[in-house]
Formats: C-alpha cells, sequence, structure tokens
C-alpha cells in the first residue's frame, strides 16, 4: 500500500510538468522536496528543472544537503541528490558549494552481499557543473579535475575529460596529453581523450593522437585510428593510410579502413573505392564493409555499386 501511495504522489508531481509554473504548481514542488521519500524530491527537482523555477532554489539546496545525513538510508542510488544537481545546473546556479560537496562524495551501498558506489552519476553531474561555477578559479577547477580524472569510475573519469575539453586552453591539452600517456583501465576514456585533443588542438593535436597507433596496447591503438578518423581532418586520411599499408594485422587494417570511411573525406572514399575496385578480393570486402558505415548516402552507395561493377568488368 504505501509503495501504491508513493507512486501516486510521484505521478501527480510528474503531471505537473504540463502546467504553468504558477503559485500552486510551486507551492506543490515546495512542499514535495522537503519530503521523506528521494524519489519524491527527485522528482519535484526535475520538474523544477523543466519548468525554470527559480524561486525554488533555496528549498532544492536545503533538499540537497539534508540528503547528505545518512546518505545511504535517506538518498539510495542518490536519485536525490543527482536530480537536484541537474536542475541546479538547467538553473544555471553558479556558487561551487554544492558541486564540489557532490564531486567528492562517496555513497558505498550494499548489493548482493557486497558494497559498490552508488554516487557515479552524482560525481559526474558535479564536475560537469564546475566551470559555470564564478566563485572559483581556473585553477581552483583545474585542481578538482585532476582528482576526478582518476576517479575509480569509468563514467566519471569520461566526464571529466569532456568538461576538461570544455574547459579548453594550454592546461586542458596539457592534462590531457599527461592521461593519454598515462593511460586508462578503459580504453574508451582513452579514445575520448584521443577525441577532445584532436578538437583542442587539430594540428599538433594529431601528430600526437598518431604516435598511438604503433602502441602495444591493441585496444588503445584502434581507439587513435577512430579517433583521426572521426575527427574528419583531411591531414589525418594520408597517416592512417600509411599505417594501413605498413602492417600486416588484419584485425587493425579493418580498423584502420573504418577509420578512413568514418572521415568522410573525398581522398578517404577515393582510397577505399580503389580497393574496390582494384584491390585483392579480401581488400576489396574490407573496404566495401567500411564504406558500408555511409548506407544512409546514396550518392556513397551508388559509387560503390559502380566500383563493384567496373570490378566485375
Amino acid at each position: 500500500m504505501a509503495s501504491r501511495k508513493l507512486q501516486e504522489q510521484i505521478e501527480r508531481i510528474r503531471q505537473l510538468r504540463e502546467s504553468n509554473p504558477d503559485a500552486a504548481t510551486v507551492s506543490i514542488l515546495r512542499k514535495a522536496l522537503q519530503d521523506r521519500s528521494n524519489l519524491v524530491v527527485a522528482e519535484a527537482a526535475r520538474i523544477a528543472g523543466e519548468l525554470h523555477v527559480l524561486d525554488l532554489t533555496a528549498e532544492l539546496l536545503g533538499a540537497y544537503f539534508r540528503l547528505f545525513d545518512d546518505p545511504v538510508k535517506s538518498d539510495p542510488k542518490c536519485w536525490g541528490k543527482t536530480a537536484i544537481i541537474k536542475a541546479l545546473t538547467v538553473l544555471d546556479y553558479s556558487e561551487s558549494p554544492p558541486y564540489l560537496r557532490g564531486a567528492s562524495h562517496v555513497q558505498m551501498e550494499p548489493v548482493w552481499g557486497d558494497h559498490e558506489d552508488s554516487a557515479g552519476k552524482l560525481r559526474s553531474n558535479c564536475i560537469l557543473a564546475l566551470p559555470q561555477c564564478t566563485d572559483l578559479r581556473r585553477s581552483d577547477v583545474f585542481r578538482h579535475l585532476v582528482d576526478r580524472i582518476v576517479d575509480p569510475l569509468d563514467p566519471v573519469r569520461l566526464e571529466a575529460v569532456r568538461t576538461i575539453e570544455q574547459m579548453s586552453g594550454d592546461e586542458a591539452t596539457l592534462l590531457l596529453r599527461l592521461k593519454a600517456r598515462v593511460g586508462d583501465s578503459r580504453p574508451a576514456v582513452t579514445g575520448r581523450v584521443f577525441d577532445a585533443l584532436l578538437n583542442l588542438e587539430p594540428g599538433s593535436g594529431l601528430a600526437f593522437v598518431s604516435e598511438f597507433l604503433k602502441s602495444t596496447d591493441i585496444e588503445v591503438r584502434d581507439e587513435a585510428a577512430l579517433a583521426m578518423g572521426a575527427s574528419r581532418q583531411s591531414s589525418a586520411i594520408p597517416i592512417l593510410i600509411a599505417a594501413w599499408k605498413d602492417t600486416l594485422d588484419r584485425d587493425f587494417r579493418s580498423v584502420l579502413l573504418r577509420a578512413i570511411s568514418a572521415s568522410r573525406e573525398e581522398s578517404a572514399l577515393a582510397f577505399l573505392l580503389s580497393l574496390v575496385e582494384n584491390g585483392p578480393s579480401h581488400q576489396a570486402a574490407a573496404a566495401s564493409e567500411a564504406l558500408a558505415l555511409h548506407a544512409d548516402s546514396p550518392e556513397i552507395m551508388a559509387r560503390v555499386e559502380l566500383a563493384k561493377g567496373r570490378r566485375r568488368e
């Protein structure tokens, strides 16, 4: 019965997103933010953010810090705190205390006879909000980002990289280069670092990332190739083609062809189409597979079919 009443209460709050943020709506949300259930608080925070109710900022902050008291009991899974941080971010709240508190919060909760940290999403959202804090110096923001770029949870490290990219500047590129050199337990994080560097410093970043095409770590090597292709820099294509010619590793060759194709550069398409038309059968098949990335482009697929026709002739 209690669960049913809770669901009905949440549904009533959810329906407010269709209303105007008038006095009655604000009153309901204000009361909900004081509720004992973190699920009710989370739903109220989401609606407050969607309706952009600035008048509820004080109540959001009050509920947020209250949920740090005995947090496993008052806010399991950090649903309430995370929803509030998202709402504060949407409301352009620019004072750092709530974000800094959440950025370092670890909440170990029992699960299947063990414990796991449930505060990853909270830390991620707090880190993303740090650049908008007007009471933090740029150097202070980077100090906190250094901590989170080595966070135990993969999603937090990914968001830290994203935030560093958002900060831009020499500090950002140097920190990202260091992270690339040190590496990460998850190749996807290193791949995101490559993406950021190629965006922040296209020229020197390309030279830096291309070094990892020779990495002994297969997954890092692949991430470097795919990041170069996704950057759509025309100067990346000769480097990728040269790497393809220099390796006999068929798996890596396949990755390189996908990277070349992903660039959508004309020189890249011309290279792949030449393989389809004139290359050995296994190379032609691999190039065709790479070009299948453009199945949504009738023009490119027509060129592929033309190359296949010429090959048959």
